[in-house]
C-alpha cells in the first residue's frame, strides 16, 4: 500500500527547512560535546543525583497519571460529543499555558496561605511530584483517549450482549484493544515528566539532592553555579537521547507499523 499520494514537489523545500530548523541546533549540541570528559560529566556526584532524582520522581508522576489518567480518557472516549469537546479541552489547557503559569497555579493551591497549604508540600521532593503530574497528564490522556476513541464500541457491544460484565468488560476487551495508545501515552508521560522545568523551578524550587531535577541541573549550570558547564552539556545530550528513544518506543507500539 503506498503513501507516496499527490504533494507538490515544490512544498519539499519549506519542508527541508522545517526540518532543518530542528534538527540542526542538536547537531550544534552535539558538537559541543566534550567526549572525552562525558562519562565523568555525566557520573558526577551532582549528575547522578539530579539523575535519579529526575528518574524517581518522573516513574513516579507517570504512576500517578496512569491511575487518574487512564479513567479520565475513558470517561472522555465514552461520553457524548459535547460533554467530550468540553472534557478534551479542559485537559489540554495545561499544554498551551506556559509551565511557569502552572507553578504559580500549584504554589497558590498548596503554598502557606492556600487552601491546601497545611500539607506543607512547596519546596519538597513531593512538589516535584506534583509539578510533573501536572504538564504530563494531558499527554497520557490525550493519547489514550484517541485510542479509545478509534476502536469504537462495536466489540464492547458485542460482549456485553453475550453477558459480560461492565467491569470484564473494561479488562478483556477495552483496555487490551487500546494497549498500544496507552504504552504510547505513557511513555510520552514519563519523557514529558523527567523533561519538565517551569513548574518545578517555581513550586518545587532548585534544592540539589532534594529537587533538583536534569532540567535545573542544567539551568543551574548554564547561569555559573553548581554543575560544570560540561556536565549540562552532557546531561542535555542525556536528555536528547532519552528523547530520541522514546520516539522509537512509541513508533514501534503504533498500530500498523511495519505494514
Amino acid at each position: 500500500m503506498t503513501t507516496a499520494g499527490y504533494v507538490p514537489r515544490w512544498l519539499i523545500v519549506p519542508a527541508v527547512a522545517g526540518l532543518l530548523f530542528l534538527l540542526v541546533p542538536l547537531t550544534a549540541l552535539i558538537a559541543r560535546v566534550e567526549w572525552a570528559t562525558v562519562w565523568s560529566d555525566i557520573t558526577s556526584p551532582a549528575a547522578i543525583a539530579a539523575l535519579g532524582l529526575s528518574l524517581g520522581t518522573g516513574a513516579v508522576a507517570t504512576v500517578l497519571c496512569a491511575v487518574v489518567g487512564i479513567p479520565l480518557a475513558l470517561l472522555i472516549a465514552r461520553s457524548p460529543a459535547r460533554v467530550a469537546a468540553l472534557l478534551r479541552a479542559l485537559v489540554t489547557v495545561p499544554l498551551v499555558l506556559p509551565p511557569m503559569v502552572g507553578g504559580v497555579a500549584l504554589l497558590y493551591l498548596f503554598g502557606r496561605t492556600g487552601p491546601l497549604g497545611i500539607l506543607g508540600l512547596p519546596f519538597t521532593t513531593p512538589a516535584v511530584v506534583l509539578a510533573q503530574v501536572f504538564v504530563a497528564l494531558p499527554f497520557l490522556v490525550l493519547a489514550v483517549e484517541g485510542a479509545l476513541r478509534s476502536t469504537g464500541v462495536e466489540f464492547e457491544r458485542a460482549a456485553a450482549s453475550l453477558g459480560a460484565s461492565r467491569a470484564t468488560i473494561l479488562r478483556r476487551v477495552t483496555l487490551p484493544l487500546a494497549a498500544p495508545g496507552i504504552v504510547a501515552g505513557v511513555v510520552l508521560c514519563f519523557a514529558r515528566a523527567i523533561g519538565e522545568f517551569g513548574a518545578t523551578a517555581l513550586f518545587a524550587g532548585n534544592r540539589p539532592g532534594v529537587t533538583q531535577t536534569m532540567p535545573l541541573a542544567i539551568y543551574t549550570a548554564f547561569n555559573g553555579a553548581g554543575v560544570s558547564q560540561g556536565t549540562a552539556v552532557a546531561l542535555s545530550l542525556l536528555l536528547l537521547v532519552t528523547a530520541v528513544a522514546v520516539l522509537l518506543l512509541v513508533r514501534g507500539w503504533r498500530p500498523g507499523v511495519g505494514r
